[in-house]
């Protein structure tokens, strides 16, 4: 079976990227179709050179087989600051996904939450796209991504005759894939919403080997602190977190780095450590000595609520996407209901970190480790692959 990947873009390390690494260490042989490729924006996904201490033999060599992948940018990478100002280019994305010549494999795994399940396949060959999310931008956060972006009103007059004819595209590239893998059930209700298509729930790997806590004489390695971090962005609300820590004057470490960490550090008290961008290895030790870890905002999964139960740290989170599909409220962690700093608040005060078992906690981040999603997405192309050929016959 010939197989081909096919990711949006290759310009930043996210939880997107941890998957398809994860899809290149099962199918290291298969190309990489990308609309953008810059490795040194990807930092320790493609750069072993970069990798922390903390990984493991297995997973150093996964990310070393990565960084020689074969990877095929698209047309766009040619351009006058394709790789820096790539957002330049947005009309020329549908066109330049398509250039990609797919006709000879025999499978094509698309990751995607924008262009890539665009891509153009023969009849002989069997698209499974596996979706993060339908395109923010075009579906559920039109409006404040145009807010976000502080664009001016005569830009706007021009962004939003683009978004719709961008809509009508990304509406039907989505009929383009014979089966799609949603990366939770959140995100197969929206795929059903805009796209009207039925899929699959794989939730996203996390390699939980990487995020382990100290059983013996555990309490005693508690630190009065609680913590919270992943890409410092206006959705995310870590301004909710701010509001609270100033008031109550408790101990926060953030670790992230993004454009809203400049206005969250000005407004922060000193009680309210920023770390910036942190490997692996010192985000795993965060995460065992934390109290707990904050989560505020709605996320279609939430690869950092896994990573904190899987170190057997207990989660304060916001009652809303995929935080309802991993957290057992009152074994793993609690949930507040209005994303309202008064609700966090009063969810931080009646918090007790002694009321959980650490390890109850990290045994049901167990079901997301990364060899279990290794097994699962392999089966799920096999069988697929199985049937797409039967079907031909």
């Amino acid at each position: 079976m010939r197989l081909a990947l096919v990711h949006d873009f290759l310009v930043q390390h996210g939880g997107a990227e941890e998957v398809l690494k994860v899809f290149h260490d099962v199918w290291p042989e298969a190309p990489i179709y990308t609309l953008v490729h810059d490795p040194k924006k990807l930092g320790s996904l493609f750069s072993s050179a970069d990798l922390s201490a903390g990984l493991s033999a297995k997973a150093l060599a996964s990310a070393e087989a990565l960084a020689k992948a074969d990877v095929r940018p698209s047309f766009i990478q040619r351009m006058p600051f394709g790789k820096r100002k790539y957002q330049w280019f947005l009309p020329l994305m549908p066109t330049a996904i398509e250039r990609h010549d797919l006709m000879g494999y025999d499978v094509v795994l698309s990751s995607s939450s924008a262009f890539a399940k665009g891509v153009i396949t023969s009849p002989e060959t069997l698209h499974i796209s596996y979706c993060h999310t339908p395109t923010r931008y075009l579906w559920t956060d039109t409006h404040r991504y145009m807010h976000e972006r502080g664009t001016m009103p005569p830009l706007r007059l021009l962004m939003h005759p683009l978004l719709t004819v961008l809509r009508l595209w990304d509406r039907h590239a989505a009929d383009r894939a014979d089966y799609f893998i949603a990366n939770s059930k959140n995100v197969q209700s929206r795929i059903q919403k805009y796209y009207r298509r039925n899929s699959d729930v794989i939730h996203p790997p996390v390699n939980t080997k990487n995020f382990q806590f100290p059983i013996s004489n555990f309490q005693n390695n508690q630190s009065n602190y609680f913590l919270a971090g992943g890409r410092l962005v206006a959705y995310k609300r870590f301004d909710l977190i701010v509001r609270v820590f100033n008031r109550l004057g408790i101990p926060l470490k953030v670790f992230g780095t993004g454009p809203a960490c400049a206005a969250l550090k000005k407004e922060a008290k000193p009680n309210i450590e920023f770390l910036g961008f942190v490997d692996q290895g010192a985000r795993a030790e965060l995460y065992r000595h934390c109290t707990a870890f904050i989560h505020p905002q709605e996320e279609d999964f939430g690869l950092t609520v896994i990573e904190a139960m899987a170190s057997g740290r207990p989660v304060i989170a916001y009652a809303k996407g995929g935080a309802l599909e991993t957290i057992k409220e009152g074994e793993t962690g609690i949930l507040f209901h209005e994303q309202i700093w008064e609700a966090l608040a009063d969810a931080v005060l009646r918090f007790d970190a002694t009321q959980f078992d650490p390890q109850k906690i990290r045994t049901h981040a167990l079901q997301w480790d990364v060899e279990q999603f290794k097994t699962k997405i392999k089966q799920y192309v096999d069988d697929k692959w199985k049937q797409f050929q039967n079907s031909k016959l």
